[in-house]
């Protein structure tokens, strides 16, 4: 399976709380809900879409997993939240116990096997395990060279500091620039893929 990290970002790299004002406040952050006056229904809506038909299953941290099992059972109906809630999902905690998984089709990796077990599942045959949110999750992806693709909608907007997905380990890490659009609200839809041997 490959594994496809797709993110709302800021222009200085912020993918902390895009959905709204209480989503996530560590750290003091104050601008939940950034992402909301940038979306443009048909392209970032397209480039979700695409990403979902090749998606078989999602994979996230604990933080994301317990936001998106509140929000999307409820919105049953919908095509986009009727795939969310049927497919399979994976949430990687240490402190999730196995009877607090109440979103369908949700099996927890505990945290100190995390690596491991992801390893396994990007070996198995299958479409894409796509990750949303989990900014830390995704850190240790990228540092473990797990991340076949980052499909990025980055916002005319600068947030002055929050949560991040890359790394600072200070590794290079090359990627190519697969493809790339503009939505009407001006934010850059880009698709980037690691350069084997980089």
């Amino acid at each position: 399976m490959r594994i496809v990290i797709m993110e709302f970002m800021s222009l200085d790299g912020v993918v902390q709380a895009p959905g709204a004002p209480d989503e996530d406040t560590d750290g003091g952050f104050a601008h939940g809900g950034w992402s909301h006056p940038f979306f443009d229904p048909e392209v970032m809506g397209g480039a979700i879409g695409d990403a979902m038909a090749k998606t078989e299953a999602l994979l996230f941290g604990r933080r994301t997993w317990q936001t998106m099992a509140a929000a999307w059972p409820e919105r049953a109906g919908d095509p986009f939240a009727d795939q969310m809630n049927a497919i399979p999902k994976y949430v990687v905690s240490k402190t999730l116990g196995d009877d607090e998984l109440s979103w369908n089709n949700t099996t927890r990796i505990p945290g100190d096997d995390a690596v491991t077990r992801i390893r396994k599942l990007h070996e198995t045959d299958g479409g894409d395990l796509a990750v949303m949110g989990s900014p830390t999750l995704v850190r240790t992806l990228l540092s473990e060279g797990l991340v076949d693709e980052l499909r990025l909608m980055i916002e005319p907007v600068l947030l002055g500091g929050g949560k991040t997905i890359f790394p600072d380990d200070g590794a290079q890490r090359t990627l190519e620039l697969v493809s790339s659009v503009t939505t009407g609200t001006g934010v850059q839809v880009c698709t980037y893929r690691p350069v084997a041997d980089a």
